[in-house]
């Protein structure tokens, strides 16, 4: 085995195609840093890629392949019997799906089908043991429910095509990163579905996430659902004490370092100030907000409890700049860099 092959293999999924998924896509797998750390292989559209490439004014070979198993090895590598060197030979699943006249930065239902099945091709891969991380370009969620497939978002697609049953969605930023208990539901509901098991298992599963990036005892903050944590019962009806409490209680018996419940306009500003290495935050604009402020930029979205890590950036497909060459590509290499870290090799 060379040194290259030890590197692990990241699928790199396309996204909608009508969005700003090939441009970050084609960027982020040619980054001398990620080429460095991993052998990334995209599962999208050959010649949409191409497509996205020379937008950016991008001078590389999108090679095809039929099965991941075939990723080249020197296909990483500079190699002097190869007249186009590695950092700018891009290895591509190409599943055809796309027209070639899809336009830019319009909702296609033929894009959505097509972005499902790059994730449905990645997940297939990972349960085969043949990539050892994930990484997703952004998908149009009316698009992906246009195109037939009727789930609220990547979250809720990855698990159901790989067969688990809860996972966990974790934002990540430079300054802040927040693991989430609910995500892609109405508040009412979320309140509703918050009890103290899931909210174990939440805390759980991001302190393992982030010993496994090499944080040996996550500090872990644990967010309140009403102002102030309730006020002692001045606000709401005694759910912290219900509902989120005794999760606190059973982790920290078994030494995982959480503390809880926290007001979250405090939790969120000793976070950032780097107090706590995790929040965990009880619905989706709980969490979502204090990181869209901190660093969309270079925010990146973690599920954990998969059978392989899946990393993709925190931002949409971004339809009013799709196909201009004027997306930001940082979220994407960082998203990388990420899988990467946190992959099962």
């Amino acid at each position: 085995m060379t040194e290259n092959e030890r590197l692990p293999v990241i699928a790199v999924t396309m996204g909608d195609g009508a969005g700003v998924g090939p441009e970050i896509c084609v960027a982020a797998v040619v980054d001398p840093g990620i080429l460095a750390i991993c052998r990334p292989v995209i599962i999208g559209d050959a010649a949409r890629l191409r497509l996205a490439a020379d937008i950016l004014g991008l001078d590389v070979a999108i090679e095809e392949l039929d099965d991941i198993r075939q990723l080249d090895d020197a296909g990483q590598l500079d190699s002097p019997g190869r007249s186009v060197p590695a950092s700018r030979r891009i290895q591509v699943i190409d599943l055809g799906l796309l027209p070639a006249d899809l336009p830019w930065g319009r909702l296609s239902a033929v894009a959505g089908d097509a972005a499902f099945h790059y994730v449905r091709v990645a997940c297939e891969a990972a349960m085969a043991g043949v990539v050892q991380g994930i990484c997703t370009a952004p998908l149009n969620k009316e698009a992906l429910h246009a195109g037939g497939h009727d789930y609220p978002g990547h979250t809720e697609l990855l698990a159901a095509l790989m067969g688990v049953a809860e996972v966990s969605m974790m934002l990540s930023t430079p300054r802040l990163r927040v693991i989430h208990v609910t995500t892609h539901i109405g508040l009412i509901d979320a309140i509703a579905r918050i009890e103290p098991g899931l909210v174990e298992r939440t805390i759980r599963r991001g302190d393992e996430a982030l010993r496994r990036a090499g944080i040996a005892r996550p500090h872990i903050g644990v967010c309140a659902i009403n102002p102030h944590a309730g006020e002692n019962g001045l606000f709401g009806y005694g759910e912290e004490e219900e509902k989120i409490a005794p999760g606190i209680r059973a982790v920290v018996a078994d030494g995982i370092d959480a503390v809880g419940p926290l007001p979250a306009d405090t939790a969120f500003f000793l976070a950032g100030r780097g107090d706590y290495d995790l929040i965990v935050a009880m619905y989706h604009d709980q969490g979502h907000g204090p990181i869209k402020v901190l660093g969309i930029e270079s925010g990146v979205n973690i599920t954990v409890g998969l059978p392989v890590i899946r990393t993709s950036v925190d931002h949409g497909t971004a339809f009013d700049i799709a196909g201009t060459g004027t997306v930001d590509t940082r979220s994407m290499v960082e998203a990388l860099r990420q899988a990467v870290a946190l992959a099962q090799v």
